[in-house]
């Protein structure tokens, strides 16, 4: 699901400094242009609150994407992610199992949960927000993500993400009251230049 914001993390790398610059020298458009894969590095963590405490952590173990950042011309950026309902890990088998089942991603029938850019926003030096449309189980819908750049040095990028989806929008709602209807993301992304 989060998957997505690896654009931002290369708009982020315009404001931040990279070797043989000082602070507050950006690089330019030019030095970091180009294609970047995410790679198997990367954390995708979830949590779904419960009433009275508790609740539901975990992290997805199989995921991939790229972004493609234009150069001279940001809006034709292009971030793409994908990750495996199947790989979800939670450290308790009966929990996993569930996760994977009709009820909540129906694994078997939908294999992937996809993510495809349509904007970035800069909101800070070394923060900005991607939005795009998420499509989980059959359905589609917009999401918007947080990004903080956490470092840069001319052929990798790395940034943490969060956002929150609803559940509900994806018909996995189940358990809703008690398990809340808002799965937190925390996911700590590394890109690398192709």
């Amino acid at each position: 699901m989060t998957y997505r914001t690896v654009l931002i993390a290369a708009l982020l790398a315009l404001s931040a400094p990279q070797p043989g610059r000082t602070a507050g020298a950006a690089p330019d458009l030019a030095e970091v242009a180009g294609r970047y894969r995410i790679t198997g590095a990367s954390t995708i963590g979830f949590a779904v609150d419960q009433i009275g405490g508790g609740g539901i952590r975990g992290r997805f173990g199989q995921f991939a994407g790229t972004f493609n950042l234009k150069s001279g011309d940001l809006s034709h950026s292009v971030v793409s992610f994908e990750l495996k309902p199947q790989s979800v890990s939670t450290g308790q088998g009966r929990i996993d199992n569930f996760l994977r089942s009709p009820a909540v991603f129906d694994s078997s029938e939908f294999e992937t949960i996809s993510f495809r850019s349509s904007s970035v926003q800069k909101t800070g030096t070394d923060t900005a927000r991607i939005s795009g449309t998420l499509t989980a189980k059959g359905h589609s819908g917009p999401e918007v993500f947080d990004v903080k750049l956490t470092s840069w040095n001319g052929g990798k990028i790395a940034f943490n993400v969060s956002g929150r989806i609803l559940r509900s929008r994806y018909a996995m709602d189940v358990g809703t009251p008690i398990y809340s209807n808002v799965v937190q993301f925390d996911m700590m992304i590394e890109g690398q230049r192709n």
